[in-house]
């Protein structure tokens, strides 16, 4: 864990692939809660930390995390995530697609994903049908190496593994990510999938937030952003 960002009312992390955001049935420790043991060191807490969850990162996914530290922020995040006020831009690598090498050119995506609870998994199909929601972002490519390319991705909605489902349906599944389609794993389980930015105006100051994530430590995305 990395805070990036931090002050009265809100703090960011960067979470590693591998962690969690809150408790599940693993029973491992969650990002919560290290988040907690920070800020009650840091400022030498009496008691309880209040920190509240406003929204979460797959597991094997890295980036950027916006937690709540006060009640005023939490009500008030939690609207602006409902409202989309609160834009996160992602980075994806992709096995490369020949007909997408054009760079910085915008590509707008729509399917209808269905989730299947028991699997832990979104179904995407091109048309309505029953218990699906329509599901929109936007994509560009920002680099690449000889095989892969990087994606910079923007949710126009938020679904249940979204960006994973989707460009999977479109012949692009992330690397190291099996459960929709790539070939092989990444050695530490990641997928490559980073909340890299996010932008909104603070719930409180009304001051204008953004911020970058560091990128994974793997020589692949040093090399692709810089080509």
């Amino acid at each position: 864990m990395k805070v990036v960002y931090e002050d009265n009312h809100i703090i960011i992390v960067h979470k590693e692939s591998g962690e969690i955001v809150q408790g599940d049935k693993t029973g491992d420790r969650p990002l919560s809660e290290l988040v907690k043991d920070y800020i009650k060191e840091k400022y030498q807490k009496p008691g309880a930390v209040f920190l509240g969850v406003v929204h979460r990162l797959d597991r094997p996914v890295s980036g950027l995390v916006v937690f709540a530290r006060t009640s005023k922020a939490l009500t008030r995040l939690n609207k602006m995530f409902a409202d989309g006020e609160v834009h996160k831009t992602y980075w994806a690598i992709v096995a490369m697609k020949s007909e997408e090498k054009e760079e910085n050119k915008w590509k707008e995506v729509t399917h209808w994903l269905v989730r299947n609870e028991q699997q832990n998994k979104s179904y995407a199909y091109d048309h309505e049908v029953p218990r699906s929601k329509k599901a929109i972002l936007r994509y560009r490519v920002i680099g690449h190496s000889d095989r892969y390319q990087l994606l910079e991705v923007n949710l126009l909605t938020g679904r249940h593994h979204q960006i994973r489902c989707q460009l999977a349906a479109i012949g692009s599944p992330i690397k190291g990510d099996l459960k929709y389609g790539a070939r092989r794993s990444n050695p530490d389980g990641s997928i490559s999938l980073l909340s890299h930015k996010v932008e909104f105006i603070h719930p409180v100051s009304k001051e204008k937030i953004e911020v970058t994530s560091p990128l994974p430590d793997d020589i692949l995305w040093h090399n692709m952003k810089n080509n």
